[in-house]
């Protein structure tokens, strides 16, 4: 459709390259890169295979990119992956998918990075034993609201703020290589990591590397044309590998492969052995922003999934509404808002908020991103016609290596999930996905008539 031809109350092209590129380096990098090159270092024991391990998680991360670019240049939708589930697997699995993004795995991120958020904003400015969860409810608050403001607004807010994480990172690595260079154990490849071993240093580094298919849920916003999302996927990708690989090879400079793989907060102490405690502070209040920006990034594409929900299943149709001079689904973000909440008030009563929403989300993530990589083949198959801007280099190899690594990562969080004795909570959420399914599957709402400010 052009661009001039769409009705007031539907998407807008409003955002730029540079608008989606902020989005998606935001949601990417998060929290997890302050947390997961420990855990990736004690696993590998090894500073070549270490380093291997982050090229691989960009390569598999690449492969899954350029199957969305596919899928988002050849049906640019706000609706994103649900759009693309709908098509291939029908509108009952595209049903549970948007309920286990508005239900786990969106408003479980969210939740999960206002822990981190409220965690770290509690050594700038404390607000007593529970003040964690009340800094992680009020930044969810503040958020949705910025959001309901309008599009230009949540995107202006995400660009500054992924300014400022990029540069505390750059800190990072700045103060890495200031460092007195560490004494390293053994040479790079001296010894192989067993295959499993190997296997979860993955699972911490694609994990790491999450959040780059939320690109789909802005192809339709996106100024430029369809083949514009390819370029923003890709400049995407290759800014947060760098960003990556970088910070890494700092981390180990500073501190080297034990200290790295023994440290709790391994920037806060390469930040603290070259600017003393006053950078060790500075860092929490990064790691804060890091938090912040993903958790604004998250809110913009996630809305999205409950609004083309509204438009199509009667019951829910109050979600489906955009107001077109904000460029925003407004009921959308408030209902994401408050399922956020509510997940943020149960991990606050769990031994850890954070860790209670990875436990959460993650096996429900991975197995439908798992559906969206198959979507591909089937759609190929089913819509041979189709105009497709862009294509998949080496299909099917290159689809065919995202989806194992979605299998595996499904297998992997899991069995991950139950020796923490927590994957039915995940499961009793999708099971009342079903009977919603049930109770609302029966009528798909009509073409909806939109005004100019619905």
């Amino acid at each position: 459709m052009n661009d001039s031809a769409r009705p007031a109350g539907a998407p807008q092209p409003l955002l730029g390259r540079a608008d989606a590129i902020a989005i998606i380096v935001g949601i990417v990098i998060g929290a997890g890169i302050f947390k997961t090159p420990s855990m990736v270092a004690g696993v590998t024991g090894d500073v070549g295979w270490l380093v291997v391990a982050w090229l691989l998680g960009a390569v598999v991360s690449l492969a899954g990119a350029l199957c969305y670019a596919e899928l988002a240049t050849t049906y640019p939708h706000a609706g994103g992956d649900y759009h693309f589930l709908t098509r291939a697997w029908g509108r009952h699995a595209s049903f549970l998918y948007a309920w286990a993004r508005a239900t786990v795995i969106n408003t479980g991120a969210i939740a999960l990075l206002a822990f981190v958020f409220g965690d770290y904003m509690q050594k700038v400015a404390p607000l007593g034993v529970a003040g964690g969860a009340v800094w992680g409810a009020a930044i969810v608050i503040a958020l949705t609201a910025i959001n309901i403001a309008g599009l230009k607004a949540s995107a202006g807010t995400q660009k500054l703020l992924t300014v400022v994480e990029v540069l505390g990172l750059v800190a990072i690595g700045i103060a890495g290589f200031m460092a007195p260079a560490a004494a390293s154990a053994a040479p790079a490849f001296s010894s192989s990591p067993p295959l499993g071993l190997f296997g979860l240093a993955m699972v911490f580094v694609l994990l790491t590397y999450g959040g780059w298919n939320e690109a789909a849920y802005i192809s339709a916003e996106l100024r430029g044309g369809r083949r514009a999302i390819v370029s923003v996927i890709v400049w995407s990708l290759a800014i947060i590998a760098a960003v990556y690989l970088v910070v890494n090879l700092a981390l180990l400079h500073g501190l080297g492969l034990k200290g790295l793989a023994d440290s709790k907060a391994a920037g806060a102490d390469v930040m603290q052995l070259v600017f003393g405690t006053a950078g060790a502070q500075a860092l929490a209040l990064f790691v804060a922003i890091a938090a912040l920006t993903s958790i604004n990034a998250t809110m913009i594409v996630g809305a999205r999934t409950n609004y083309a929900m509204g438009r199509d299943w009667t019951a829910l149709r109050f979600m489906g509404g955009w107001h077109a001079s904000r460029g925003t689904p407004v009921a959308a973000f408030v209902v994401q808002g408050a399922v956020a909440l509510a997940l943020v008030a149960f991990g606050a009563l769990q031994h850890d908020g954070f860790e209670a929403m990875v436990e959460f989300t993650a096996p429900v993530f991975w197995g439908f991103l798992f559906l969206v990589g198959v979507a591909l083949f089937i759609l190929r198959a089913k819509d041979a016609g189709a105009e497709r801007p862009f294509r998949v280099p080496l299909y099917p190899l290159t689809p065919i290596v995202f989806c194992a690594a979605c299998a595996w990562l499904c297998y992997s969080s899991v069995t991950y999930a139950m020796s923490r004795n927590a994957v039915h909570v995940s499961l009793i959420v999708m099971a009342v996905g079903v009977v919603a399914l049930l109770i609302t599957g029966a009528k798909r709402a009509p073409p909806r008539v939109t005004a100019g400010n619905d």
